[in-house]
């Protein structure tokens, strides 16, 4: 694959995805410090370690349950206007959080409901985005676009989290909500002025028979159930660690909200390294063991994390831990996003990528999950669990799928298979 000239990342190339990237980085700059603040704030406000779960589930629920649908609306709507209106609407949200926090009314049930709304908003935003940006680069530079996707999110762990914990600190949480909704408003800006060439409409039947023929789809070709499910365990188990880490911080650790910031900040650090070195690279050697590698280490790590934090109670052993684990997870989640957006048709990539992105909904629920063991066992040993179940689920379909030990040789070839199989259907 090709690679950038003087370093500078294919993908970045294209001046329509260059645009996108810099709007998407001001959003998701965004959405990372809203998440930090809403914990930050439900945990204030009622000490409970089961707040953080119940903010996870209202924000996971409506996300998990839209998804399907808002990958239809991706494959049939003008995609453009779709995420215009779902980063006005998030923002909106999140202003309207701020000023009752500002206004000393905010209570429990507001950060509940505003989760939940935002959740719903998002389940439409995210498979119209994952199904736009591939319209705005050549096939070739994918898995770059991708990395540099992952880039945002992986860098802004590393600045957001910091950044919201000490206007927290030192200012307020609302000044921090506000910054927050402003970085919607600038992809909505950004998506207003962007020009894309017209986009064939995939999804033009009954909205509950296109998503079962996505669900189809994904069933007949065994190794997108594969990366999906990959994806379900890393965001259920694995990433539960963020939606307890105010627990951590504040109660295993007593580093307070920088400590937080910092902790997550270090892992965004380890992922945007190994994400700037692939995203400018373009690929990666022996992608299904990447993918499998990558969460094995990734899933022992965590629970190396949990158990350190709890057991050897060394901040330095746990951020170096922490370093190592977004390396991990970097590795394999890149591989496995750019594999499906390479394989999958376009008239199918709203649906699929929805489905994927329920996913990534999934991720606070996992919280909840996380926040259930916590009151039987620890909060350390609930996420060392979680981060086992990660490696476990990696080893075991790896060991009986040759095709996804040998995904590289296997990603051309599905590609046709698939947009083959895609046509008949279309025909009838």
């Amino acid at each position: 694959m090709e690679q950038g000239r003087f370093g500078i990342p294919p993908a970045l190339r294209y001046p329509a995805y260059r645009a996108y990237w810099f709007g998407l980085l001001a959003s998701v700059s965004g959405f990372q410090m809203f998440r930090v603040g809403q914990g930050w704030l439900i945990y204030e406000i009622t000490g409970s370690p089961w707040s953080l779960g119940l903010v996870g589930a209202a924000n996971a629920i409506p996300a998990i349950f839209f998804n399907l649908f808002g990958g239809v609306f991706a494959d049939r709507l003008d995609k453009r206007r779709l995420i215009m209106f779902t980063q006005l609407t998030t923002g909106s949200l999140i202003f309207l959080l701020a000023t009752l926090t500002l206004l000393g009314l905010v209570e429990p049930w507001h950060v509940l409901v505003i989760a939940f709304l935002a959740g719903g908003v998002e389940a439409f935003d995210n498979p119209a985005r994952q199904a736009l940006y591939p319209h705005l680069i050549d096939r070739r530079v994918m898995m770059s676009a991708v990395a540099m996707n992952s880039v945002i999110w992986q860098g802004t762990r590393i600045i957001a989290p910091g950044i919201a914990g000490f206007i927290i600190d030192l200012i307020n949480t609302e000044t921090a909500f506000y910054i927050s909704g402003a970085g919607f408003l600038v992809l909505a800006v950004v998506m207003a002025r962007l020009k894309i060439p017209p986009i064939a409409r995939g999804a033009l039947g009954n909205p509950i028979q296109d998503i079962k023929e996505g669900l189809k789809f994904i069933k007949v070709n065994s190794i997108f159930s594969f990366l999906i499910g990959m994806t379900f365990f890393n965001s259920f188990f694995g990433m539960a660690y963020v939606m307890l880490m105010p627990i951590f911080a504040v109660d295993i650790l007593a580093v307070g909200a920088k400590g937080q910031g910092l902790l997550l900040g270090i892992s965004g650090a380890g992922a945007l390294l190994n994400t700037l070195w692939i995203g400018t690279r373009g690929s990666v050697p022996n992608r299904g063991l990447a993918i499998i590698g990558g969460a094995v280490l990734f899933g022992l790590t965590v629970a190396a994390f949990a158990l350190t934090a709890e057991y050897v109670g060394s901040f330095a052993l746990v951020m170096a831990l922490m370093f190592f684990m977004g390396i991990f997870n970097s590795l394999y989640m890149i591989s496995v996003q750019s594999s499906l957006q390479i394989m999958v048709p376009d008239r199918m990539r709203g649906r699929v990528m929805g489905v994927y992105g329920m996913t990534w909904s999934i991720m606070p629920l996992g919280g909840l999950q996380a926040s259930a063991l916590t009151s039987v066992l620890t909060a350390p040993i609930a996420i060392a669990i979680g981060g086992l179940a990660v490696a476990l689920f990696a080893l075991g379909p790896a060991a009986v799928n040759s095709k996804v030990r040998n995904l590289g040789s296997h990603l051309t070839p599905l590609e046709e298979e698939a947009v083959g199989a895609a046509e008949p259907a279309k025909a009838r």
